[in-house]
């Protein structure tokens, strides 16, 4: 801490994202498209296979929310639209193989996730703030054995300022910091709340959680890794 500052616990509120923040998820969904473009390369390509995708995900995400299972209705609806309703039932059959096999992955936690955490607890209350399915995210906490370092868990449809600002509400503690790997859902929308926004580059990112930096405002901070964020406190406290 910098001279003549002792932080105690009340005093902050640090939220951590989960997926590609403490452990890997993505990459899950990297080798699964994959795998989708080729089972349709003789409909469409694959980058065009991706722009429709894409567009089916955010069409349904009101309905089916973010995680595995809305993302494997939706490439089944793209199957059966690029290909006009000739997909065969082995490819349907595959993807919905493809996707039981992600919502049974082990866990995978990064180097210095714990060690991070750890750091920070004995100065601020640590929750977890993660969005999608609750049973997948549910076992996918329980699989990292992160679970015990937190105060509180929050598993939340969607993050908005709004629902930003109602968990930090309930907490008693005169600042507040979320960290995570997405611009548009764990940085933006904290700030917009009236916390610190911290953003811990991952090298996949989904197209829809890409955004620009909030470069300028007072709030935003970048680090290359959560090693980094005990001292990221350090100084600006």
């Amino acid at each position: 801490m910098k001279a003549g500052t002792t932080l105690t616990k009340p005093d902050w509120t640090i939220a951590f994202d989960a997926d590609d923040t403490l452990w890997h998820n993505e990459r899950d969904f990297a080798l699964t498209h994959d795998r989708f473009a080729q089972m349709l390369a003789e409909y469409v390509a694959p980058e065009v296979l991706q722009t429709r995708l894409l567009a089916a995900e955010r069409r349904n995400l009101g309905i089916y929310g973010f995680g595995v299972k809305g993302y494997i209705l939706s490439s089944i609806e793209t199957a059966i639209d690029v290909t006009d309703g000739r997909v065969g039932p082995d490819v349907i059959t595959e993807l919905m193989a493809m996707g039981r096999k992600m919502l049974s992955e082990p866990v995978e936690v990064f180097d210095g996730a714990r060690t991070a955490i750890e750091a920070l607890r004995p100065f601020a209350e640590v929750i977890l703030i993660t969005k999608g399915d609750l049973i997948d995210q549910e076992r996918k906490l329980a699989q990292s054995g992160l679970g015990d370092l937190f105060d509180a868990v929050e598993i939340v449809s969607d993050k908005t300022p709004d629902v930003y600002a109602r968990i930090f509400a309930r907490r008693d503690t005169a600042h507040q910091m979320m960290v995570g790997n997405s611009l548009k859902s764990d940085v933006i929308p904290a700030i917009a709340a009236g916390a610190w926004g911290v953003h811990v580059p991952f090298k996949l990112t989904w197209a829809y959680e890409q955004a620009d930096a909030p470069v300028t405002h007072r709030h935003f901070r970048q680090i290359a890794s959560l090693s980094e964020l005990p001292a990221l406190l350090t100084d600006i406290t």
